[in-house]
């Protein structure tokens, strides 16, 4: 399954975007959807969608995007929310559900930071695919896309656009 990857769109969902993550078959989205119902609702209609709720996402979208999901994808296990750092540095909720459910995969956003790395510890990758928005410090709005086959994630590909 082709699988596109962002967080952090504070209401903005742009052509480069739709561009970038067009061949994919299903979004994960993880938190600060930004512009209420709306922008989760376009981003929707434009691909499957799974997501969580972000910091910054009004109390409606807590509806249909909990504030974290453990789900099965092509024979991995995914975990996502929102705040969840990095290895060596995580947030202590996320930690707490990294220890309780030990995915494959970790999923978050939050920092606007993007960041693809492998956490020995709990033998899992630690995604995070920065921001797509236009709000905040970042200089770089990005987003990820990558394969998930037979248990194995593949073919990673990054989308820089300059804000």
């Amino acid at each position: 399954m082709y699988i596109g990857l962002l967080s952090d769109t504070h209401g903005v969902f742009d052509q480069a975007f739709k561009d970038f993550l067009a061949p994919c078959d299903q979004l994960w989205h993880a938190g600060d959807f930004g512009g209420g119902l709306e922008t989760a609702r376009e981003i929707a209609a434009f691909k499957p969608l799974i997501g969580v709720y972000g910091n910054c996402d009004e109390h409606a979208l807590h509806y249909d995007y909990p504030g974290h999901r453990f789900f099965e994808c092509e024979g991995m296990t995914i975990l996502m929310t929102h705040i969840g750092g990095h290895p060596g540095h995580y947030d202590y909720r996320a930690q707490a559900l990294i220890e309780r459910f030990r995915p494959q995969v970790f999923v978050c956003g939050h920092s606007h930071i993007l960041r693809v790395e492998y956490d020995k510890h709990y033998d899992m990758m630690t995604l995070n695919p920065g921001a797509a928005g236009i709000q905040g410090w970042h200089t770089v709005r990005t987003a990820l896309r990558f394969k998930i086959e037979a248990g194995s994630l593949e073919d990673m590909e990054v989308l820089n656009v300059p804000r």
